[in-house]
């Protein structure tokens, strides 16, 4: 997991209905979404309702969105033909008597320690953001040729996997396989790019037939016990692109069922992208709440 290094989490974040921090005895990390306690021989993951976009925490929150985060995950973790880090969905016995607990129900998760690779396995099956830019420039996306003639989200022949390195500071960069095998070495780079074209194609299996498309997504993997197992998030509306399949159409950008919503407003409010980030209107934070509940309710097919 990446954490948040850039100095700009707020120390609050005014609004009654999110979880926007969490304060429990245990040793602390927070990363842009979630804050994560050292249980000793294990981890608990508090997804909150943080939402994050061009490497800022904005100053609201998303209503419910961390409670979404966490059982778009649980239902994944148990549906993947991998290994991951999950144990629980459960309160730990540690947290069940705390103050706090009511407020964490829902949004945690208890894990496996892993020791975390240093890139987002990345698996693209249409061609859109950082892809479709580049593709536009040398018809290639982090090394990977593609065919001429692809338009702006058209469909790739196969998945391909685009690893990008997790920058500590500013953008995670884009990289390829290659560079990506000299790092971890070739047999490991190899097996990442092998578990993360499964995870992918297993996904977009099972949401096809739920009338979602993924059309990208980015996992993180980890060494637990000598064996490469999934960690973090997985397929999630914050992880991942999602669209109605009844409502696609390459050549233009598509209706979205996640974060990019929040991205698409941003790009259009005349933030410069170099200063704190402005508050969402409360219109865009409702709407946002929404399309992650009806995603989450359409895959999963469960409520929060």
């Amino acid at each position: 997991m990446r954490w948040f290094q850039r100095g700009l989490f707020p120390e609050s974040l005014p609004m009654s209905s999110c979880v926007l921090n969490t304060q429990l005895p245990f040793p602390k990390r927070s990363g842009k979404v979630r804050d994560v306690y050292d249980l000793g021989d294990r981890l608990l993951i508090v997804s909150t309702d943080r939402i994050s976009a061009f490497d800022y925490i904005l100053p609201n929150g998303i209503p419910d969105k961390g409670k979404v985060l966490t059982k778009m995950s649980c239902f994944w973790f148990a549906h993947l033909p991998v290994a991951n880090h999950l144990l629980s969905h459960e309160l730990p016995a540690e947290v069940r008597d705390l103050p706090e607990a009511e407020s964490l129900d829902g949004r945690v998760m208890v894990v496996k320690k892993a020791t975390v690779v240093p890139f987002e396995c990345v698996i693209r099956g249409y061609l859109e953001g950082s892809g479709w830019a580049e593709y536009k420039q040398n018809q290639a996306v982090c090394g990977v040729s593609l065919p001429s003639g692809l338009v702006q989200c058209s469909q790739l022949p196969e998945p391909i996997f685009t690893p990008a390195t997790k920058a500590e500071s500013g953008h995670d960069e884009n990289v390829t396989f290659e560079y990506m095998a000299r790092e971890v070495g070739g047999s490991i780079a190899a097996k990442l790019r092998d578990l993360s074209l499964l995870v992918y194609r297993k996904g977009a299996e099972i949401a096809a037939q739920k009338g979602v498309i993924i059309a990208d997504t980015k996992l993180e993997w980890g060494w637990h016990a000598g064996e490469l197992i999934l960690v973090d998030e997985v397929l999630t509306p914050d992880s991942s692109r999602f669209w109605p399949s009844d409502r696609y159409q390459p050549g233009k950008s598509q209706p979205s069922l996640d974060k990019q919503f929040v991205r698409e407003w941003l790009m259009q409010c005349g933030w410069d992208r170099n200063s704190p980030p402005p508050p969402l209107p409360q219109e865009i934070v409702e709407k946002t709440s929404q399309k992650y509940k009806d995603v989450l309710k359409q895959l999963a097919g469960v409520s929060v």
